[in-house]
């Protein structure tokens, strides 16, 4: 077969498409080094010039004052474990929920994807849920409480139904005249060939476990147990005091890190988890697509 030959003016409208696509892409880029730039930054400079990609004058003090709890390191350890371990449960009933909701055969289907749909709009309420989990479940201090509650989304099993709904029947329909369970037809056919589903879905939770911090709020008071995003908040609440206290109770080595401490706390929030994205890219987007076609 041979080439396909473009024409200059096709050849013209991909180079322009390119372009702008790349320079919408750098400006996208510009809050992050924003961010990066001014948390290495000094306090005093950066009240003085402003916020910079490239530190005028080199500071850590930011960083210093953040990692300078003891509670970093077991924050960080308690938010990989939640994150982990959740959005593995969380994937592995939103997928057995999903796959039994597209079987057509399933008589139920219609019922239950109803009420997944009404917890959507409708809720017990805050203080319900709070009774709930913490009297009546006696979930209170304990790492679960931060993993159960939230292990389940309603949008995101709608949308891993209809993503299911797309595979066509008849890879399932060989594997039961084989004699497969439907357990076995989930995780040797559906899942293995729902890739970028999967990992659209699975970043969708990950993403909500990495930022749990109001969980903690309400049912963790060992500081063992808090997560990163609450302990940075603790951090920061306590900094934000510090910089409204007399001069002469302050800090006399200079300005406290306040701006700057702000920038270095969503670094070391936002830093661990935005590595996951790269690997997961070539899926999210033909994840979202897919699953959305069908209703």
């Amino acid at each position: 077969m041979g080439t396909i030959k473009t024409s200059s003016g096709d050849r013209l409208i991909n180079l322009t498409a390119y372009f702008f696509i790349t320079a919408f892409a750098a400006i996208c880029l510009i809050p992050f080094f924003l961010v990066v730039g001014s948390s290495f930054t000094d306090e005093v400079t950066l009240l003085r010039e402003g916020y910079n990609m490239w530190p005028k004058k080199f500071s850590i003090g930011a960083y210093q004052l953040a990692l300078r709890s003891n509670d970093i390191g077991t924050a960080y350890r308690v938010t990989i474990f939640v994150t982990g371990v959740g959005t593995v449960l969380s994937m592995l009933f939103t997928s057995a929920i999903a796959y039994a909701l597209s079987v057509k055969s399933f008589r139920m289907r219609g019922k239950i994807a109803l009420f997944l749909y009404f917890t959507m709009l409708f809720n017990g309420g805050l203080v319900a849920t709070y009774l709930l989990v913490s009297k009546y479940l006696g979930m209170r201090n304990n790492i679960w409480v931060l993993i159960l509650p939230g292990m389940l989304s309603a949008y995101n099993i709608l949308i891993m139904r209809n993503f299911f709904s797309g595979i066509p029947d008849s890879l399932a329909e060989s594997a039961r005249i084989d004699g497969a369970n439907e357990v076995s037809i989930l995780f040797r056919i559906i899942i293995p060939i729902s890739t970028p589903g999967i990992a659209t879905i699975s970043l969708f939770y990950a993403l909500g476990y990495w930022n749990e911090w109001y969980r903690v709020l309400l049912y963790i008071t060992d500081s063992k147990l808090f997560t990163l995003q609450y302990l940075i908040m603790r951090i920061l609440r306590q900094v934000n005091y510090a910089s409204t206290l007399p001069s002469d109770i302050m800090f006399a080595a200079g300005a406290l890190p306040t701006y700057s401490f702000r920038m270095a706390a969503i670094t070391l929030a936002i830093g661990p988890i935005i590595l996951l994205y790269p690997f997961l890219q070539k899926y999210f987007v033909s994840g979202l697509i897919v699953g959305s076609v069908k209703g």
